[in-house]
């Protein structure tokens, strides 16, 4: 009986330990299957069916790599043509008053050649015309000063002619002393934009074709129109004025001097700011970069300064210091400037030409004022000793002069600026730009290269100005 006791009621603990285990077990359960539950319920909510959950960090929009700043007065080895940053000195914390924010918003960046450069940016961007074949893939240096306030966008070509040297150095002694941190608004420097020319020392493309002949270009046109179209379209189309530079051709030298339309208000207004600098009223060539971009609602001038092959420190200083004092006088620069009387406007000019053949012997010097029959120069064959006068046919100043050397018949000798009173021009608002006509879009055959083939030459298209006309060295 005790024992049958003993065993019941140690069955009955034994029991109970194992319902105790049975709920413990069945609880767990219970609550692992609950909290699956609700983690799929939550799973349900926050992800559509069929799709997997989002990201917690949503892809950033893509943005322009900015240039780097860089001081364009420091020298770039040929091993690292892309130098590291500086070292420069941390600034200053920015006042509480005046938030950093504000200070970068008041300028917006500038984009040019697929980079943002930032305010109070100098850089080096890079241009490249084109990637058919080797020769028109060499890229072209573009220096860039972006101010840390607004302003205009001034634009500097040189070395269309890849031969007229002077214009390199006036456009890097320009760039070199601006500090972005004192300039309103950019100013874009390309020193050589023909780089095939400029290698070779000549004044044309590999193909003989004149680039500044070619202006607005066209895309699917020849090289030099695609040249054209690429650096119009690529660089000049963000400028809000343009200085084209220029020398003299074929062993001339020019005084420094403006080519510009007078007949359009935009261009008037820009020729007031060059200080104490010759003015001369051009239209300009057809294809030149300065006809192409006042055509598109850019005032663009030219400057003349010297001439080829060589440098000419009068000739580049006068142009640097008017290029400075035109960016005083459209408020780029806080500094005053004060330079002489203005120089006078000619509205019409022409070119003397030799009637013998022999050795060229100026007697004028450049910039001298002459008058009406007096001695330019004297031409001397040097077999007969026979000497053959040029005198001035109006009265005038010496715009621009051949160097003494041996000429022919013809050769055109001296650049007069002509003293006439000032005809009313027609003043057209540059606010919309004129078309460009068909025949000058850029679109050529194969007959207006110079080297093409002499069939049907009549019908090839005038690749340069005639020499009479006051452009022609442009």
């Amino acid at each position: 009986m005790d024992v049958m006791q003993t065993n019941a009621t140690t069955g009955t603990r034994g029991g109970l330990i194992i319902s105790l285990a049975l709920s413990i077990a069945l609880g767990t359960a219970t609550a692992a299957a609950t909290e699956t539950s609700a983690v799929e319920t939550v799973s349900e909510v926050t992800a559509p069916a069929g799709e997997e959950p989002a990201s917690p960090l949503p892809d950033q929009p893509d943005h322009l790599p900015q240039a780097e700043s860089v001081d364009l007065g420091d020298p770039v080895s040929p091993e690292e043509p892309e130098p590291p940053r500086p070292a420069v000195a941390q600034p200053e914390p920015p006042r509480e008053v005046i938030p950093a924010e504000a200070e970068v918003a008041e300028t917006p960046p500038l984009i040019l050649l697929g980079k943002e450069v930032r305010p109070s940016t100098a850089t080096r961007l890079s241009w490249s015309p084109a990637q058919s074949f080797e020769g028109l893939a060499s890229p072209t240096s573009v220096l860039v000063v972006h101010g840390a306030k607004p302003g205009p966008a001034l634009c500097l070509t040189a070395a269309l002619h890849g031969d007229e040297i002077n214009g390199v150095e006036i456009v890097r002694r320009v760039l070199y002393a601006i500090a972005p941190e004192e300039l309103s608004g950019s100013v874009i420097g390309v020193p050589i934009v023909n780089m095939q020319g400029f290698q070779r020392g000549s004044r044309y493309l590999p193909d003989r074709r004149d680039l500044n002949r070619y202006f607005p270009g066209y895309e699917n046109g020849s090289a030099a129109a695609r040249i054209a179209f690429s650096f119009f379209n690529e660089v000049i189309q963000h400028c809000s004025a343009l200085i084209d530079l220029h020398t003299g051709s074929f062993d001339r030298t020019n005084l420094p001097q403006l080519r510009a339309d007078l007949s359009n208000q935009a261009v008037l207004d820009l020729t007031q700011g060059f200080g104490a600098t010759t003015i001369l009223h051009s239209a300009g060539a057809v294809g030149t970069l300065r006809r192409s971009a006042t055509e598109h609602g850019i005032p663009a001038v030219t400057i003349e300064a010297g001439g080829p092959i060589r440098l000419q420190e009068e000739a580049i200083s006068h142009s640097v210091k008017s290029i400075k004092t035109l960016m005083n006088h459209l408020g780029m620069v806080d500094r005053r400037r004060t330079w002489g009387a203005r120089e006078p406007v000619y509205y019409e000019s022409r070119w003397v030409r030799a009637d013998s053949g022999g050795i060229l012997q100026s007697v004028v010097k450049l910039g001298e004022r002459v008058d009406q029959d007096e001695l330019l120069g004297t031409v001397i064959n040097p077999i007969t000793n026979v000497s053959t006068s040029i005198l001035s046919p109006f009265p005038g100043r010496v715009l621009g002069m051949a160097y003494d050397q041996v000429v022919m018949p013809g050769y055109a000798a001296y650049h007069i600026g002509i003293n006439a009173p000032i005809e009313e021009l027609p003043i057209h608002d540059s606010d919309q730009p004129t078309s460009t006509p068909p025949e000058h879009t850029g679109e050529e055959t194969s007959l207006d290269s110079p080297v093409a083939d002499d069939t049907d030459a009549e019908q090839q298209p005038v690749l340069e100005s005639p020499v009479d006309e006051p452009e022609y060295d442009e």
